[in-house]
Protein backbone atom coordinates (compact mmCIF):
# COMPACT_ATOMS: atom_id res chain seq x y z
CA UNK A 1 0.00 0.00 0.00
CA UNK A 2 2.88 2.22 0.57
CA UNK A 3 3.43 5.10 -2.47
CA UNK A 4 6.33 6.26 -3.62
CA UNK A 5 6.78 10.13 -3.71
CA UNK A 6 7.74 11.82 -6.62
CA UNK A 7 10.55 13.47 -7.65
CA UNK A 8 9.10 16.51 -9.25
CA UNK A 9 7.93 19.70 -8.04
CA UNK A 10 6.08 22.81 -8.34
CA UNK A 11 4.26 23.34 -12.30
CA UNK A 12 5.89 19.85 -13.14
CA UNK A 13 9.73 21.07 -12.81
CA UNK A 14 12.00 18.49 -12.08
CA UNK A 15 13.18 18.95 -8.16
CA UNK A 16 16.62 17.07 -7.08
CA UNK A 17 15.92 14.32 -4.60
CA UNK A 18 16.51 14.55 -0.48
CA UNK A 19 18.82 12.27 0.25
CA UNK A 20 22.14 12.26 2.84
CA UNK A 21 23.98 15.00 3.40
CA UNK A 22 22.30 17.09 0.67
CA UNK A 23 18.87 16.92 2.29
CA UNK A 24 18.99 21.03 3.71
CA UNK A 25 20.44 22.44 0.01
CA UNK A 26 17.71 20.37 -1.91
CA UNK A 27 14.84 21.09 0.40
CA UNK A 28 16.35 24.73 -0.66
CA UNK A 29 15.76 24.92 -3.74
CA UNK A 30 12.33 22.93 -3.97
CA UNK A 31 10.72 23.48 -0.24
CA UNK A 32 7.56 21.14 -1.25
CA UNK A 33 9.00 18.27 -2.07
CA UNK A 34 7.52 15.89 0.42
CA UNK A 35 9.36 14.52 3.26
CA UNK A 36 10.66 11.07 2.36
CA UNK A 37 8.51 7.91 4.18
CA UNK A 38 7.85 4.82 3.21
CA UNK A 39 4.62 4.62 4.96
CA UNK A 40 3.19 7.41 2.92
CA UNK A 41 0.99 8.07 -0.20
CA UNK A 42 0.99 11.17 -1.12
CA UNK A 43 2.09 9.80 -4.68
CA UNK A 44 -0.29 6.38 -4.69
CA UNK A 45 -4.07 7.81 -3.29
CA UNK A 46 -7.54 6.61 -4.55
CA UNK A 47 -10.17 9.35 -4.22
CA UNK A 48 -13.77 8.16 -2.86
CA UNK A 49 -16.07 11.00 -4.46
CA UNK A 50 -18.86 11.75 -1.67
CA UNK A 51 -20.38 14.35 -3.96
CA UNK A 52 -23.79 12.00 -4.43
CA UNK A 53 -23.58 11.25 -0.55
CA UNK A 54 -22.10 13.86 1.86
CA UNK A 55 -23.15 16.35 -0.86
CA UNK A 56 -26.84 15.22 -1.13
CA UNK A 57 -26.65 16.53 3.05
CA UNK A 58 -25.40 20.40 1.83
CA UNK A 59 -28.46 22.35 3.25
CA UNK A 60 -29.17 23.77 -0.78
CA UNK A 61 -29.22 19.93 -2.48
CA UNK A 62 -32.02 18.71 -4.21
CA UNK A 63 -30.28 16.55 -6.73
CA UNK A 64 -32.82 14.69 -8.90
CA UNK A 65 -31.96 11.50 -10.69
CA UNK A 66 -31.26 13.35 -14.17
CA UNK A 67 -28.69 15.55 -12.15
CA UNK A 68 -27.28 12.61 -10.02
CA UNK A 69 -26.73 10.89 -13.32
CA UNK A 70 -24.58 13.85 -15.05
CA UNK A 71 -22.57 14.21 -11.40
CA UNK A 72 -21.73 10.75 -11.73
CA UNK A 73 -20.79 10.83 -15.66
CA UNK A 74 -18.89 14.00 -14.88
CA UNK A 75 -16.89 12.36 -11.59
CA UNK A 76 -15.88 9.46 -13.53
CA UNK A 77 -14.69 11.04 -16.46
CA UNK A 78 -12.53 12.63 -14.32
CA UNK A 79 -11.19 9.92 -12.88
CA UNK A 80 -12.55 9.29 -9.26
CA UNK A 81 -12.25 5.86 -8.17
CA UNK A 82 -14.89 5.59 -6.19
CA UNK A 83 -18.61 7.40 -6.00
CA UNK A 84 -20.40 7.11 -3.24
CA UNK A 85 -24.13 7.57 -3.04
CA UNK A 86 -26.96 7.90 -0.69
CA UNK A 87 -27.98 4.83 1.08
CA UNK A 88 -30.70 3.66 -0.71
CA UNK A 89 -32.62 2.60 2.97
CA UNK A 90 -32.80 6.76 2.97
CA UNK A 91 -35.76 6.71 0.66
CA UNK A 92 -37.92 4.96 -2.04
CA UNK A 93 -36.45 7.30 -4.36
CA UNK A 94 -32.59 6.59 -2.69
CA UNK A 95 -32.94 3.57 -3.90
CA UNK A 96 -34.02 3.80 -7.42
CA UNK A 97 -31.29 6.38 -8.07
CA UNK A 98 -28.83 4.24 -6.52
CA UNK A 99 -29.48 1.84 -8.79
CA UNK A 100 -30.02 3.84 -11.89
CA UNK A 101 -26.17 4.95 -11.07
CA UNK A 102 -24.74 1.19 -10.38
CA UNK A 103 -26.44 0.76 -14.08
CA UNK A 104 -24.40 3.29 -16.11
CA UNK A 105 -21.40 0.80 -16.69
CA UNK A 106 -19.23 3.65 -15.16
CA UNK A 107 -15.05 2.85 -14.14
CA UNK A 108 -15.34 4.29 -10.64
CA UNK A 109 -16.68 1.45 -8.72
CA UNK A 110 -19.98 2.15 -6.63
CA UNK A 111 -20.34 2.41 -2.94
CA UNK A 112 -23.15 3.27 -0.85
CA UNK A 113 -23.04 4.41 2.91
CA UNK A 114 -24.67 2.95 5.26
CA UNK A 115 -25.41 2.71 8.88
CA UNK A 116 -23.88 -0.80 10.76
CA UNK A 117 -27.03 -2.33 10.36
CA UNK A 118 -27.65 -5.60 8.91
CA UNK A 119 -31.38 -4.55 7.39
CA UNK A 120 -29.78 -1.37 5.81
CA UNK A 121 -26.64 -3.92 4.48
CA UNK A 122 -29.98 -6.19 2.89
CA UNK A 123 -31.12 -3.70 1.21
CA UNK A 124 -27.83 -1.93 0.04
CA UNK A 125 -26.53 -5.20 -1.74
CA UNK A 126 -29.88 -5.76 -3.66
CA UNK A 127 -29.01 -2.49 -5.48
CA UNK A 128 -26.13 -3.28 -7.98
CA UNK A 129 -23.28 -1.56 -6.01
CA UNK A 130 -19.42 -2.60 -5.98
CA UNK A 131 -19.30 -2.27 -2.22
CA UNK A 132 -20.82 -0.77 0.79
CA UNK A 133 -19.53 2.06 3.36
CA UNK A 134 -20.50 1.03 6.78
CA UNK A 135 -20.62 3.56 9.48
CA UNK A 136 -21.27 3.90 12.92
CA UNK A 137 -20.36 6.60 15.66
CA UNK A 138 -17.74 5.53 18.17
CA UNK A 139 -17.25 8.84 20.42
CA UNK A 140 -18.98 9.08 23.88
CA UNK A 141 -20.92 11.98 22.32
CA UNK A 142 -22.93 9.63 20.08
CA UNK A 143 -23.73 6.23 21.70
CA UNK A 144 -24.94 8.81 24.60
CA UNK A 145 -27.25 10.76 22.54
CA UNK A 146 -27.20 9.10 18.96
CA UNK A 147 -27.38 4.95 18.99
CA UNK A 148 -27.00 4.73 22.52
CA UNK A 149 -24.83 0.94 21.82
CA UNK A 150 -22.02 -0.16 23.66
CA UNK A 151 -18.82 -1.10 22.06
CA UNK A 152 -19.18 -4.46 22.68
CA UNK A 153 -22.46 -4.69 20.92
CA UNK A 154 -21.04 -2.24 18.05
CA UNK A 155 -18.10 -4.31 17.15
CA UNK A 156 -20.59 -7.65 17.29
CA UNK A 157 -22.53 -5.73 14.89
CA UNK A 158 -19.88 -5.04 12.72
CA UNK A 159 -18.26 -8.17 12.45
CA UNK A 160 -21.89 -9.75 11.81
CA UNK A 161 -22.47 -6.77 9.00
CA UNK A 162 -18.89 -7.10 7.48
CA UNK A 163 -19.15 -11.34 6.83
CA UNK A 164 -22.44 -10.74 5.09
CA UNK A 165 -21.35 -8.17 2.66
CA UNK A 166 -18.19 -9.96 2.05
CA UNK A 167 -20.37 -12.98 2.04
CA UNK A 168 -22.11 -11.41 -1.29
CA UNK A 169 -18.58 -10.66 -2.83
CA UNK A 170 -18.59 -6.94 -2.37
CA UNK A 171 -16.20 -4.53 -0.86
CA UNK A 172 -16.84 -2.97 2.61
CA UNK A 173 -15.39 -0.30 4.72
CA UNK A 174 -16.21 0.03 8.32
CA UNK A 175 -15.82 3.41 9.67
CA UNK A 176 -15.77 5.03 13.23
CA UNK A 177 -17.96 8.31 12.99
CA UNK A 178 -16.23 10.84 15.20
CA UNK A 179 -13.33 9.17 15.32
CA UNK A 180 -11.09 11.91 16.67
CA UNK A 181 -12.78 12.08 19.77
CA UNK A 182 -13.48 8.56 20.39
CA UNK A 183 -11.61 6.56 22.84
CA UNK A 184 -8.22 5.44 21.51
CA UNK A 185 -8.42 2.23 23.42
CA UNK A 186 -11.93 1.91 22.35
CA UNK A 187 -11.40 2.82 18.81
CA UNK A 188 -7.94 0.70 18.13
CA UNK A 189 -9.28 -2.33 19.71
CA UNK A 190 -12.76 -2.04 17.08
CA UNK A 191 -10.18 -1.54 14.06
CA UNK A 192 -8.24 -4.55 14.92
CA UNK A 193 -11.14 -6.79 14.95
CA UNK A 194 -13.19 -5.38 11.60
CA UNK A 195 -9.59 -6.30 10.21
CA UNK A 196 -8.70 -9.47 11.05
CA UNK A 197 -12.28 -10.94 9.68
CA UNK A 198 -10.82 -9.28 6.40
CA UNK A 199 -12.46 -5.86 6.13
CA UNK A 200 -11.66 -3.84 2.41
CA UNK A 201 -10.86 -0.72 4.49
CA UNK A 202 -11.34 1.18 7.97
CA UNK A 203 -12.33 4.89 8.00
CA UNK A 204 -11.29 7.45 10.37
CA UNK A 205 -14.08 10.36 10.28
CA UNK A 206 -13.26 13.95 11.67
CA UNK A 207 -17.37 14.68 11.74
CA UNK A 208 -17.31 17.66 13.20
CA UNK A 209 -13.88 18.72 12.09
CA UNK A 210 -12.05 19.35 15.47
CA UNK A 211 -8.99 17.84 14.17
CA UNK A 212 -5.87 19.36 13.43
CA UNK A 213 -2.91 17.93 11.06
CA UNK A 214 -0.38 16.86 13.78
CA UNK A 215 -3.69 14.79 15.66
CA UNK A 216 -4.27 13.33 12.09
CA UNK A 217 -1.23 12.07 11.66
CA UNK A 218 -0.77 10.65 15.06
CA UNK A 219 -3.85 9.22 14.75
CA UNK A 220 -3.31 7.64 11.22
CA UNK A 221 0.31 6.74 11.69
CA UNK A 222 -0.65 4.11 14.92
CA UNK A 223 -3.43 2.80 13.29
CA UNK A 224 -1.24 2.39 10.15
CA UNK A 225 0.41 0.19 12.62
CA UNK A 226 -2.55 -1.64 13.76
CA UNK A 227 -4.31 -2.98 10.81
CA UNK A 228 -2.88 -4.35 7.45
CA UNK A 229 -6.20 -3.26 5.29
CA UNK A 230 -6.29 -0.02 3.77
CA UNK A 231 -7.32 3.22 5.61
CA UNK A 232 -9.74 5.45 4.18
CA UNK A 233 -10.38 9.36 6.14
CA UNK A 234 -13.23 11.33 5.96
CA UNK A 235 -12.85 15.10 7.02
CA UNK A 236 -15.27 17.66 7.71
CA UNK A 237 -14.30 21.64 7.32
CA UNK A 238 -15.35 23.40 10.22
CA UNK A 239 -12.08 24.49 11.19
CA UNK A 240 -11.06 25.60 8.21
CA UNK A 241 -8.46 22.29 8.09
CA UNK A 242 -10.55 19.32 5.83
CA UNK A 243 -7.66 19.80 2.92
CA UNK A 244 -4.75 19.99 5.42
CA UNK A 245 -5.81 16.89 7.47
CA UNK A 246 -6.41 15.20 3.86
CA UNK A 247 -2.88 15.44 3.15
CA UNK A 248 -1.19 15.02 6.69
CA UNK A 249 -3.41 11.70 6.78
CA UNK A 250 -2.03 10.62 3.51
CA UNK A 251 1.32 11.34 4.77
CA UNK A 252 1.04 8.95 7.87
CA UNK A 253 0.00 6.02 5.47
CA UNK A 254 -3.51 6.60 4.65
CA UNK A 255 -4.78 5.19 1.33
CA UNK A 256 -8.32 6.43 0.32
CA UNK A 257 -9.67 10.21 0.94
CA UNK A 258 -13.50 11.11 0.75
CA UNK A 259 -14.06 14.55 -1.56
CA UNK A 260 -17.20 16.06 -2.82
CA UNK A 261 -17.51 18.89 -5.10
CA UNK A 262 -16.62 22.26 -3.92
CA UNK A 263 -16.37 20.56 -0.33
CA UNK A 264 -20.09 20.46 0.02
CA UNK A 265 -22.26 18.39 2.52
CA UNK A 266 -23.17 18.52 6.16
CA UNK A 267 -22.77 22.06 7.23
CA UNK A 268 -19.56 23.61 5.91
CA UNK A 269 -18.81 20.39 4.14
CA UNK A 270 -15.86 18.30 3.71
CA UNK A 271 -12.29 18.02 1.72
CA UNK A 272 -13.18 19.72 -1.71
CA UNK A 273 -12.36 17.81 -4.67
CA UNK A 274 -10.58 20.52 -6.25
CA UNK A 275 -8.75 21.55 -3.56
CA UNK A 276 -7.27 18.84 -3.04
CA UNK A 277 -6.12 18.59 -6.69
CA UNK A 278 -4.21 21.84 -5.76
CA UNK A 279 -2.54 20.49 -3.15
CA UNK A 280 -1.55 17.13 -4.33
CA UNK A 281 -0.53 18.24 -8.03
CA UNK A 282 2.10 19.92 -6.26
CA UNK A 283 3.61 17.16 -4.26
CA UNK A 284 2.82 14.56 -6.66
CA UNK A 285 2.42 15.98 -10.77
CA UNK A 286 3.09 12.75 -12.42
CA UNK A 287 0.61 10.90 -10.11
CA UNK A 288 -1.97 12.99 -10.54
CA UNK A 289 -2.12 14.76 -14.16
CA UNK A 290 -1.30 11.00 -15.40
CA UNK A 291 -4.66 9.46 -13.26
CA UNK A 292 -6.81 12.39 -13.00
CA UNK A 293 -8.03 14.80 -15.91
CA UNK A 294 -7.79 18.01 -14.34
CA UNK A 295 -8.71 20.00 -17.22
CA UNK A 296 -12.58 18.69 -16.19
CA UNK A 297 -12.17 20.31 -12.73
CA UNK A 298 -14.20 23.58 -13.35
CA UNK A 299 -16.99 22.08 -15.82
CA UNK A 300 -17.82 19.79 -12.66
CA UNK A 301 -17.72 22.62 -10.13
CA UNK A 302 -20.06 24.65 -12.06
CA UNK A 303 -22.43 21.93 -12.48
CA UNK A 304 -22.59 21.87 -9.18
CA UNK A 305 -22.70 24.97 -8.03
CA UNK A 306 -25.70 25.43 -10.42
CA UNK A 307 -27.04 22.28 -9.18
CA UNK A 308 -27.07 23.29 -5.10
CA UNK A 309 -27.64 27.52 -6.58
CA UNK A 310 -24.22 28.69 -5.39
CA UNK A 311 -21.62 31.05 -6.39
CA UNK A 312 -18.10 29.60 -6.72
CA UNK A 313 -16.23 31.20 -3.97
CA UNK A 314 -13.70 33.81 -5.33
CA UNK A 315 -11.09 32.03 -3.54
CA UNK A 316 -11.41 29.13 -4.31
CA UNK A 317 -8.88 26.89 -5.53
CA UNK A 318 -7.94 26.87 -8.96
CA UNK A 319 -11.24 28.01 -10.33
CA UNK A 320 -11.92 30.96 -8.04
CA UNK A 321 -12.24 33.73 -10.48
CA UNK A 322 -8.94 35.51 -8.63
CA UNK A 323 -6.66 32.17 -8.43
CA UNK A 324 -4.30 33.03 -11.21
CA UNK A 325 -5.10 37.11 -11.06
CA UNK A 326 -1.79 39.02 -10.68
CA UNK A 327 -2.33 42.65 -10.03
CA UNK A 328 0.84 44.38 -8.13
CA UNK A 329 3.12 45.11 -10.40
CA UNK A 330 5.98 43.36 -8.71
CA UNK A 331 4.25 40.40 -8.91
CA UNK A 332 3.24 41.25 -12.47
CA UNK A 333 6.72 41.98 -13.92
CA UNK A 334 8.00 38.71 -12.36
CA UNK A 335 5.23 36.60 -13.28
CA UNK A 336 6.04 37.69 -17.14
CA UNK A 337 9.52 36.89 -16.62
CA UNK A 338 8.72 33.64 -15.03
CA UNK A 339 5.14 32.18 -14.12
CA UNK A 340 6.90 30.23 -11.20
CA UNK A 341 7.87 33.08 -9.13
CA UNK A 342 4.01 34.09 -7.97
CA UNK A 343 2.18 30.66 -8.94
CA UNK A 344 2.74 27.10 -7.66
CA UNK A 345 -0.08 26.08 -9.74
CA UNK A 346 0.16 26.31 -13.42
CA UNK A 347 -3.01 27.03 -14.76
CA UNK A 348 -2.61 25.61 -18.19
CA UNK A 349 -3.12 22.61 -16.24
CA UNK A 350 -5.98 22.47 -15.57
CA UNK A 351 -7.33 24.02 -19.29
CA UNK A 352 -7.14 27.99 -17.44
CA UNK A 353 -5.43 30.62 -18.13
CA UNK A 354 -3.56 33.79 -16.01
CA UNK A 355 -4.74 37.43 -16.02
CA UNK A 356 -1.99 39.95 -15.07
CA UNK A 357 -4.71 42.67 -14.22
CA UNK A 358 -3.20 46.52 -15.35
CA UNK A 359 -6.35 48.31 -14.24
CA UNK A 360 -5.65 49.64 -11.20
CA UNK A 361 -2.93 52.37 -9.04
CA UNK A 362 -1.11 49.18 -8.72
CA UNK A 363 -0.65 48.51 -11.81
CA UNK A 364 3.29 48.16 -13.15
CA UNK A 365 4.85 49.51 -16.75
CA UNK A 366 5.58 45.88 -17.44
CA UNK A 367 1.98 44.94 -17.06
CA UNK A 368 0.93 47.58 -19.30
CA UNK A 369 3.95 46.87 -22.08
CA UNK A 370 2.44 43.24 -22.23
CA UNK A 371 -1.87 44.83 -22.61
CA UNK A 372 0.24 46.91 -25.32
CA UNK A 373 1.66 44.10 -26.96
CA UNK A 374 -1.77 42.83 -26.76
CA UNK A 375 -3.61 45.36 -28.83
CA UNK A 376 -0.73 45.35 -30.97
CA UNK A 377 0.40 48.46 -30.64
CA UNK A 378 3.94 49.79 -31.20
CA UNK A 379 5.74 51.67 -27.62
CA UNK A 380 9.50 52.19 -26.40
CA UNK A 381 9.70 51.35 -22.89
CA UNK A 382 9.97 55.12 -21.76
CA UNK A 383 6.63 55.61 -23.71
CA UNK A 384 4.98 52.65 -21.52
CA UNK A 385 6.12 54.34 -18.66
CA UNK A 386 4.12 57.26 -19.37
CA UNK A 387 0.87 55.93 -20.24
CA UNK A 388 1.26 53.72 -17.18
CA UNK A 389 1.46 56.72 -15.02
CA UNK A 390 -1.47 58.15 -16.57
CA UNK A 391 -3.62 55.17 -16.22
CA UNK A 392 -2.71 55.27 -12.15
CA UNK A 393 -3.47 58.84 -12.62
CA UNK A 394 -7.28 58.19 -12.90
CA UNK A 395 -7.38 54.68 -10.44
CA UNK A 396 -5.79 57.32 -8.14
CA UNK A 397 -9.59 59.20 -8.49
CA UNK A 398 -12.10 56.23 -9.06
CA UNK A 399 -12.31 52.71 -9.82
CA UNK A 400 -11.31 51.50 -13.58
CA UNK A 401 -11.80 48.71 -16.08
CA UNK A 402 -10.06 47.23 -18.62
CA UNK A 403 -11.73 49.65 -21.15
CA UNK A 404 -10.91 52.71 -18.99
CA UNK A 405 -7.30 51.93 -19.15
CA UNK A 406 -7.61 50.30 -23.23
CA UNK A 407 -8.97 53.44 -23.78
CA UNK A 408 -5.73 55.63 -22.22
CA UNK A 409 -3.49 53.16 -23.87
CA UNK A 410 -5.24 53.78 -27.37
CA UNK A 411 -5.64 57.31 -26.85
CA UNK A 412 -2.13 57.64 -26.13
CA UNK A 413 -1.05 55.98 -29.10
CA UNK A 414 -3.04 57.86 -31.50
CA UNK A 415 -1.27 60.97 -30.19
CA UNK A 416 2.25 59.17 -30.53
CA UNK A 417 0.71 58.51 -34.29
CA UNK A 418 -0.44 61.76 -35.19
CA UNK A 419 2.51 64.01 -33.47
CA UNK A 420 5.10 61.48 -35.63
CA UNK A 421 7.22 63.85 -38.17
CA UNK A 422 6.21 63.82 -41.72
CA UNK A 423 8.66 61.94 -43.61
CA UNK A 424 9.60 63.33 -47.16
CA UNK A 425 7.00 66.57 -46.80
CA UNK A 426 3.96 64.08 -45.90
CA UNK A 427 1.84 63.89 -43.73
CA UNK A 428 2.42 61.14 -41.39
CA UNK A 429 -0.87 58.56 -41.06
CA UNK A 430 -3.03 58.34 -38.54
CA UNK A 431 -3.74 54.20 -37.70
CA UNK A 432 -6.49 53.17 -35.03
CA UNK A 433 -5.81 49.57 -33.83
CA UNK A 434 -8.09 47.94 -31.74
CA UNK A 435 -7.15 43.94 -30.42
CA UNK A 436 -4.20 44.16 -32.81
CA UNK A 437 -6.50 44.81 -35.97
CA UNK A 438 -6.11 48.29 -37.65
CA UNK A 439 -10.04 49.74 -37.91
CA UNK A 440 -9.23 52.74 -39.44
CA UNK A 441 -5.84 54.75 -41.19
CA UNK A 442 -5.99 57.86 -42.67
CA UNK A 443 -2.93 56.25 -45.28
Amino acid sequence: MCGTDSPNGANGAAAPARNGSNGNANFRSNPYQPVGDYLSNVGSFKIIESTLREGEQFANAYFDTETKIKIAKALDAFGVDYIEVTSPAASEQSRKDCEAICKLGLKAKILTHVRCDMRDAKIAVETGVDGLDVVIGTSSFLREHSHGKSMAYIEKTAIEVIEYVKSKGLEVRFSSEDSFRSDLVDLLSLYRAVDKVGVNRVGIADTVGCASPRQVYDLVRTLRGVVSCDIETHFHNDTGCAIANAYCALEAGATHIDTSVLGIGERNGITPLGGLMARMVVTSPEYVKGKYRLHLIKEIEDMVAEAVEVNTPFNNPITGFCAFTHKAGIHAKAILNNPSTYEILNPADFGLTRYVHFASRLTGWNAVKTRVGQLGLAMTDDQVKEVTAKIKTLADVRPIAIDDADSIIRSYHLKLVEDQPAQNGELAPSVLVQDGEVIASSA
